[in-house]
């Protein structure tokens, strides 16, 4: 019998279900402990804005083209393979960061690829067994509790790095990280073996499912809010590192803003999880997707560390407020979409390919940007246009209407 599940409301917890969430609260560990600080790590042996925008391209490049490969295979192999190709190709890029060592930016392109075919692999089978193992009622538990997992992660993981880094010379310290969230990986594989087997079928109808947008209103909004959705995560996911090691010289600075922001989100996952029903959804997007670009005004134009911390709180109340409802939006237009049962896998790679072309988009002008012009000038001016991503979401998601149930 599954067990109910108190502290988010009254919700049975499945096996599967439990499995699913342990597993990704291991690589939002992971992720916590080492992604923010390859960025530092490549920035360290470089010093050009133009080499993290290619190795960000890289990773942005090669995950929707694995999508589309990951949902063919998912259609003929079992979903939970693909999820363990994922975190397999994930440990290889530990490994070979690890080989590369100090010299680790003259790959960058090579380490970008290796990373963008897990996230990939990892991401399809991860939000195919979501939608398979979430119903309606349990979404918002499960994106609200697995947003608390990964801010766990993120309380933990960036500080500890810090921490560590901080304590050995030189490269030590990234070393000693880099193969922590190797292991950890590794045993998200071990976990994996324990998931009930979800052998596939079925033709894989990529492109009918691009084409439905033109017959189905609320499948073309969701994606197009996606498209701006990847717009502004692009460049914000690497540049906001830059700028608080830049600002400050210390990992150990950049650790304390990875642990202030998860623990704000932390707390913000859980009352988003709790308190945004179904009539609220679109409210909560608006109200998330202002206070995400309020957040860009503070550190445009004379950054420093403290109005970077205030950026930190920010986003970590203004990121559950959106994403909670948002994603759970986006699983019940897919659910009610055409042969949603049956073309589930192909949804999920529609969407994943906009999100993308979101972010190859918001690189491309980012790497121009720092190319063509003085980067101190046109980086404040380009996170401007870039920000109002997530912003403009609301403009599409209130226009969604879904049957009321």
């Amino acid at each position: 019998m599954p067990k109910k599940f108190k502290f988010l409301g009254d919700v049975e917890l499945t096996k599967d279900l439990s499995l699913l969430l342990i597993i990704g609260g291991l690589y939002s560990l992971s992720v916590a402990l080492s992604n923010t600080f390859v960025n530092i790590y490549l920035w360290k042996q470089t010093g050009k804005y133009s080499d993290l925008a290619l190795y960000n391209l890289s990773i942005v490049v090669l995950q929707p083209l694995t999508f589309i490969l990951a949902g063919r295979w998912a259609k003929k192999i079992d979903r939970v393979i693909v999820l363990r190709i994922g975190v397999i190709f994930l440990a290889l890029f530990y490994m070979a960061v690890l080989i590369t060592g100090s010299k680790a930016a003259t790959f960058l392109l090579v380490l970008g690829s290796l990373l963008g075919v897990g996230y990939g692999f990892y991401w399809l089978a991860y939000n195919v067994l979501t939608f398979e193992i979430t119903e309606p009622e349990t979404r918002d538990f499960f994106n609200g509790f697995l947003g608390i997992l990964s801010s766990l992660g993120g309380m933990i993981g960036p500080i500890a790095a810090g921490i560590i880094i901080t304590r050995f010379e030189k490269f030590t310290g990234y070393t000693i990280v880099f193969g922590l969230s190797l292991s950890l990986f590794a045993l998200a594989v071990i976990l994996s073996f324990s998931l009930k087997p979800r052998p596939a079928n079925g033709k894989y109808c990529f492109k009918r499912i691009i084409e439905e947008r033109k017959q189905n209103e609320n499948w073309r909004l969701v994606t197009n809010a996606h498209f701006f959705q990847g717009l502004r995560e692009g460049t914000f996911l690497f540049v906001i590192s830059v700028f608080v090691y830049i600002s400050t010289g210390s990992e150990l600075a950049l650790g304390t803003f990875g642990l202030l922001n998860s623990g704000i989100s932390f707390v913000a996952y859980y009352l988003a999880s709790r308190l945004i029903k179904k009539h609220y959804r679109k409210k909560a997007i608006l109200i998330g997707g202002l206070i995400l670009y309020a957040s860009v005004l503070l550190i445009v134009w004379d950054v420093n560390y403290a109005k970077l911390l205030i950026y930190a709180a920010m986003i970590a109340i203004a990121y559950p407020l959106l994403l909670v409802p948002y994603i759970s939006t986006t699983y019940d237009v897919i659910g009610v979409g055409w042969k949603a049962a049956e073309m589930r896998i192909e949804y999920i790679v529609v969407r994943e390919i906009f999100l993308n072309i979101g972010r190859i988009v918001s690189i491309l002008a980012f790497l121009g940007a720092v190319t063509l012009f003085n980067a101190e000038k046109s980086i404040p001016v380009l996170l401007l246009f870039l920000g109002a991503g997530h912003t403009l979401i609301y403009l599409f998601i209130k226009r969604v209407q879904l049957p009321v149930t």
